[in-house]
């Protein structure tokens, strides 16, 4: 693979929610979306992947496709991590993401509906746990609703997440 090719993608139908403080599944025009509220001090969603066999090791990038429910101004702070499902060393009884990234500010559309994309680079080796090529994974995005740099008012709505090889 090159810098820029799509690895894998997510959709919200297809999201894991952990047990408590998640994001919450709901449509907007027919496009399923999840909530993640402002008021809550985090919320999460989850997804399990498989990391293409040709990834060749240069780090992620995620993309979010997010828009703002109500809002017009404001920003929202993301948080993404990688949990590596290694063969024969991960109990999946008990959670073992890597060190969460915190993304910057990500600045909402001047207009509730339209989608803003906003990204974050993950390196290789620590922030991804270490996932390897043909590796099964999960990622967990979180919204930081009590951040005081996440100041955008009502529901961000995830609509789709990407990840490219950086």
């Amino acid at each position: 693979m090159a810098s820029g090719d799509t690895l894998v993608t997510f959709l919200p139908l297809g999201y894991e929610p952990p047990a408590s403080n998640y994001a919450t599944l709901d449509t907007r025009n027919s496009h399923p979306v999840l909530d993640f509220d402002a008021t809550a001090a985090t919320e999460s969603a989850i997804w399990t992947g498989v990391l293409p066999n040709n990834y060749s090791g240069g780090g992620i990038t995620i993309y979010l496709h997010w828009a703002a429910s109500t809002a017009t101004s404001g920003n929202v702070i993301w948080q993404s991590s990688f949990e590596y499902i290694s063969d024969g060393s991960n109990d999946i009884d008990s959670d073992s993401f890597a060190t969460a990234v915190t993304w910057s500010a990500a600045a909402t559309s001047g207009t509730s509906g339209i989608v803003t994309v906003s990204s974050q680079a993950h390196t290789n080796g620590a922030q991804l746990d270490s996932i390897v090529a043909g590796g099964s994974f999960r990622l967990k995005i979180e919204r930081l609703g009590s951040n005081g740099s996440d100041t955008m008012a009502g529901d961000a709505e995830l609509v789709a997440v990407e990840l490219q090889e950086t």
